[in-house]
């Protein structure tokens, strides 16, 4: 029947305790596990929590699933079937959520929103592979400006040996080092390392590199 803009399903409470796990006392309804109960049906039990106080953010914005349960004990009962079920769940006062989008996936697939589980998995994809390039752009950015600003104490103490007539002095290894590094400001120093008449690794250029800085301080 029709209430106003709602359709209300009237049903005698004996039959609902007879047929569920709901018990119904002082108008208050809560869930009862005390009897064995398939996983099916502990399944029907999480869909019906969800679709009568449950809720999900836009992945695209943050993950968060929550079910309010109204009491204490319909909460712990919730709790105790989801932990059964494999998927692990936080409380905030007498509501259970879930912030990892991989647990909210598993969720919805448990309460069979098959359709909604497509469509958050390919948001949740697509978001952190974009957070996955995002980390590597910045850590390629912060590696780029490690390299140039090395490179800039290098050449500047390159370029104070020679003014001060000291750069000659050097031994043959410092110097070509010295002059590969004025010749390519921007150069990773295994690419260096390589264009070395005899190559070396990073670590050995490296050691070049810090070597006339130190001349140069003492200088």
């Amino acid at each position: 029947m029709y209430h106003g803009k709602t359709f209300v399903i009237t049903v005698k409470m004996q039959e609902i305790e007879e047929l569920s796990n709901i018990q119904i006392q002082n108008e208050q309804i809560y869930l009862n596990l005390e009897k064995e109960t398939k996983e099916e049906n502990l399944k029907s039990i999480i869909r019906g929590a969800f679709m009568g106080a449950g809720s999900v953010n836009n992945p695209e914005k943050e993950y968060h699933l929550e079910v309010d349960l109204g009491n204490e004990k319909n909460l712990e009962v919730i709790k105790k079937i989801l932990q059964q079920l494999g998927i692990q769940v936080k409380v905030l006062g007498v509501a259970i959520y879930i912030k990892e989008g991989e647990s909210i996936s598993k969720f919805l697939a448990l309460i069979g929103a098959n359709k909604a589980v497509m469509q958050f998995e390919d948001i949740r994809i697509q978001k952190e592979m974009r957070g996955k390039v995002n980390r590597l752009v910045n850590c390629e950015t912060a590696n780029l400006n490690k390299t140039i600003n090395a490179s800039i104490e290098q050449i500047a103490a390159i370029k104070r040996l020679q003014q001060t007539g000291e750069f000659q002095k050097l031994d043959d290894n410092l110097k070509e080092i010295a002059m590969l590094r004025l010749e390519n400001p921007n150069m990773a120093l295994v690419e260096l390392g390589k264009l070395l008449k005899t190559p070396i690794g990073k670590s050995g250029v490296n050691y070049r590199l810090k070597k006339i800085m130190e001349i140069a301080k003492r200088d």
